[in-house]
């Protein structure tokens, strides 16, 4: 089974290998752009006013960004390459046929999203820690964190791209989803400045739990800080669990379903 899984991860490193000027924009260069703009551009009028939480806000919103870009690196990737593999290029179909199970077919390719991540992560630290956004050694904890992320995010939209057979609902799932979390999951403000009703909204995204957790460790801060010691140790693990969750039954979903397809 690792055989067949590290098979399938190496095809996805192989074509990553020439193509990934492709994707070196959407994966670096807008979220830097994004942050310069934002962070450095929009930061001087909210840094004149006290900054935001304590902290000047292009601190305060680079970790947002940049589990932010583990997000859509792991969502974008996770739909129409899928669906590519089933329903044009049909290399799943070719995978079976070596044979690889269904498992390895998921496992390689969220691997493969977990390293993205972690590239991508490793990219922006280097960029905004010449801008002095980091403050605390712990940043090296968003590594893993982004690859959780990635791995939380892809698994469902994986199992979603496994199950549909037109790409117009990619529309739907970018508009709906991809978008609302990146807007309204604490990346630029703190979600309790949103009106209370709207709140779990963004408490059930695991792109929130991904940003309190990045935050944290850039900042070197607690995450709750009106929380005892005892109770940020729960708040964390509960983070880390929910992201978890979300892990685990996206990659039993993603299994499933490209097992149902596979045989149909």
């Amino acid at each position: 089974m690792a055989t067949a899984m590290v098979a399938t991860l190496e095809r996805e490193l192989v074509l990553y290998r020439r193509l990934w000027k492709a994707s070196a924009l959407s994966s670096f260069l807008l979220p830097l752009l994004f942050v310069l703009s934002i962070g450095v551009g929009v930061g001087r009028y909210v840094d004149a006013n006290g900054g935001l939480g304590g902290v000047d806000y292009l601190s305060y919103i680079a970790p947002g960004v940049l589990v932010t870009t583990a997000f859509q690196i792991a969502v974008g990737e996770s739909t129409y390459p899928v669906l590519g593999g089933f329903k044009w290029v049909r290399s799943y179909h070719a995978m079976r046929a070596a044979p690889v199970a269904p498992r390895d077919m998921v496992g390689g390719h969220l691997l493969f999203l977990a390293f993205r991540a972690l590239l991508a992560t490793i990219a922006f630290l280097i960029v905004v820690g010449f801008f002095g956004a980091i403050h605390s050694w712990l940043t090296v904890l968003t590594l893993p964190i982004a690859a959780l992320l990635a791995v939380a995010s892809a698994a469902p939209v994986t199992a979603f791209a496994a199950t549909i057979e037109n790409d117009n609902y990619f529309a739907i799932l970018f508009r709906f989803g991809l978008i609302p979390a990146t807007l309204f999951s604490g990346v630029f403000f703190d979600v309790n400045q949103l009106p209370l009703w709207i709140r779990p909204l963004a408490w059930v995204s695991p792109l929130w739990h991904a940003v309190v957790l990045s935050r944290s460790a850039m900042l070197g801060q607690a995450p709750h800080p009106g929380a005892s010691a005892g109770w940020n140790a729960v708040f964390i693990a509960g983070h880390v669990a929910y992201l978890g969750v979300w892990a685990v039954v996206g990659v039993l979903l993603a299994v499933w379903r490209f097992t149902k397809r596979l045989q149909d």
